[in-house]
C-alpha cells in the first residue's frame, strides 16, 4: 500500500499539519483550562443506604442527570455478589444544596433509601506529587535522549523527543478543548504513550542507523529515510492495529470510569504512529540536509569564483 509513497517528500505538509495542531492545542490549553479530577482537587463522599440491593451500575445511571457517571462507585455493607443496599459515591466538590439534589436524582432512579453521610475530603494527589510527577517525566526525558544519543546520535534523540511531545499535546489539546476529566489515571495513559511513541521512533530511526552502513554513498538523507520508513511501516501499522483494537474495546465496553484512561491511549497511539513516520523521521531529514548544505556552501563559493 505504502510501497512507493514519498514519506519524505511530503514533509511540509506534515509540518503544516502538525503545526497547526500544536497551535490548537496550546489555545485549547490556554482558554479552555483542564477538567481536574477529585484526585487533584478533592471531592465529596455520599454514602447512601437503600432499602433493597442495588448495583454500580443502577447508581451510575442516578448520577447521569448531574453528569456525575464517572465518579467512584463503592459497594459496602450486606454485599450479595454484585449487589449491596449500601453505596459510597466519592465524586468533585459538591455544595450542601448540590448534594441533596444529586441524592434525590439516585433515589428517584434506584429506589428509597437513607442518607448515611456525606463529607468533604482532600486532594489524593497533592501539588507536591504532581510536582514529583512533572520532574520523573523530564528525568526520563532527559534519559531518553542520552540513551538515543549514545545509540543513535544526537539529531535522532531530539527529533524523537519533538515527536513525544507532539503526542502528549495532541492528548492535551483535545481533553482541555472538550473539557474532559484530568484524573490520576490520565497521568498512567500519559505516560503508556509516551513509551509507545518512543518505543515507534527506535525501531524505524534502528532501521536508519542500520541502512547508513548498507545504502550507497550517493543515496540522499530523504531516499535512506523513506527505504527505512518502507521496511518498517508494516510492522508498525500491524502494532498500531493490535493495540487500537485492545484500547477501542476498552473505551467502547469498559465503562465510564475507563472511558477517559482508553480515549488518551487512543489518540496518543494514533498521533505516535504519525509522529514517528512522518514527524521525527522528517525532522531528522530536513536537520541533515541544511547542514549538508552549510557544508557544501563554502565549496560552491569557491568554484564560483574559479569560474569567473
Amino acid at each position: 500500500m505504502f510501497k512507493n509513497f514519498d514519506f519524505i517528500g511530503h514533509k511540509k505538509i506534515w509540518f503544516t499539519f502538525s503545526g497547526i495542531m500544536i497551535i490548537l492545542s496550546i489555545i485549547s490549553i490556554i482558554l479552555f483550562r483542564f477538567n481536574w479530577g477529585i484526585d487533584f482537587t478533592g471531592g465529596t463522599i455520599l454514602e447512601l443506604g437503600f432499602d433493597k440491593n442495588v448495583t454500580v451500575e443502577e447508581v451510575r445511571d442516578g448520577l447521569r442527570e448531574d453528569g456525575l457517571q464517572t465518579a467512584t462507585i463503592q459497594l459496602s455493607g450486606n454485599m450479595s455478589g454484585e449487589t449491596s443496599n449500601d453505596v459510597i459515591i466519592r465524586t468533585r466538590n459538591l455544595s450542601s444544596e448540590e448534594a441533596q439534589t444529586v441524592v434525590g436524582h439516585v433515589k428517584d432512579k434506584v429506589g428509597s433509601g437513607d442518607v448515611k453521610r456525606i463529607e468533604t475530603v482532600g486532594a489524593v494527589i497533592g501539588s507536591e506529587v504532581t510536582r514529583s510527577t512533572l520532574l520523573n517525566v523530564l528525568i526520563s526525558f532527559g534519559a531518553m535522549i542520552l540513551y538515543m544519543s549514545i545509540r543513535f546520535e544526537h539529531r535522532i534523540a531530539i527529533s524523537a523527543i519533538v515527536a513525544i511531545c507532539h503526542d502528549i499535546l495532541m492528548v492535551l489539546g483535545v481533553f482541555a478543548f472538550f473539557h474532559l476529566e484530568v484524573d490520576a489515571s490520565f497521568l498512567a495513559a500519559i505516560l503508556t504513550v509516551l513509551g509507545y511513541s518512543m518505543n515507534e521512533s527506535v525501531v524505524i530511526f534502528d532501521r536508519i542507523r542500520e541502512n547508513l552502513h548498507t545504502h550507497r554513498r550517493t543515496d540522499s538523507f530523504a531516499t535512506l529515510a523513506n527505504d527505512s520508513i518502507h521496511q518498517t511501516i508494516r510492522r508498525s501499522l500491524y502494532t498500531l492495529t493490535t493495540t487500537l483494537f485492545c484500547v477501542a474495546s476498552l473505551y467502547f465496553f469498559g465503562g465510564d470510569t475507563t472511558k477517559n484512561f482508553a480515549l488518551v491511549m487512543l489518540i496518543g497511539f494514533i498521533s505516535g504512529a504519525y509522529s514517528s513516520i512522518c514527524v521525527a523521521s522528517s525532522i531528522w531529514v530536513t536537520w541533515h540536509e541544511h547542514l549538508h548544505s552549510q557544508r557544501n556552501e563554502p565549496h560552491a563559493v569557491k568554484a564560483k569564483k574559479a569560474k569567473a
